[in-house]
């Protein structure tokens, strides 16, 4: 999958901020915590369908100050990914293009894709919610909540701005509660 954003900042801000993965939770809603162990090495935990925990090991492939972090999970691994990020300016000096390509394989193998998405875990839509986000704790300082946010599980869901109805807004107040 690839998916990209433009945000209002420079290169070397966004590969600084990114490449502290500590700082990776606070715009991956799905991710709970991730602890560099050295060597190029981190060990990752998230949260899984049916509010499973997935656990994982990664190393990185290639760290290009301020241009790309590149990564795989090690053997062993509850989960096979990798992937990249890359940070170039974008044309006419708007900040910069951050770009994510990653290939994805979730525990169970195709019989698991299809339960994380029936639990609303979808990677492809998870990437895209997540770099929005990491947009407004970049260019905000948080990520902006409203009365229009709709929480799926427990989890923040980014939607296009339009009305929420009655009935999205009562299930987001019972599900951010908890």
């Amino acid at each position: 999958m690839k998916k990209s954003i433009i945000i209002n900042s420079t290169p070397e801000e966004l590969y600084r901020f990114w490449r502290d993965f500590e700082n990776l939770p606070r715009f991956m809603q799905h991710l709970q915590s991730v602890e560099e162990t050295g060597e190029g090495r981190s060990h990752w935990v998230t949260k899984g369908p049916a509010d499973s925990r997935v656990e994982w090991d990664a190393e990185l492939t290639e760290d290009r100050e301020n241009e790309l972090i590149a990564w795989r999970s090690l053997e062993g691994s509850d989960v096979y990914n990798t992937g990249s990020v890359s940070f170039e300016p974008a044309a006419g000096g708007r900040g910069t293009v951050v770009r994510v390509e990653m290939d994805y394989s979730p525990p169970g193998g195709v019989i698991g894709k299809g339960i994380a998405k029936l639990f609303g875990e979808d990677p492809e839509r998870q990437v895209y919610d997540d770099l929005r986000c990491l947009k407004q704790v970049i260019e905000t300082g948080e990520v902006v909540l409203s009365d229009g946010t709709v929480w799926d599980n427990g989890v923040l869901t980014q939607r296009p701005g339009r009305p929420v109805s009655d009935e999205e807004l009562e299930q987001s107040r019972g599900a951010g509660a908890d």
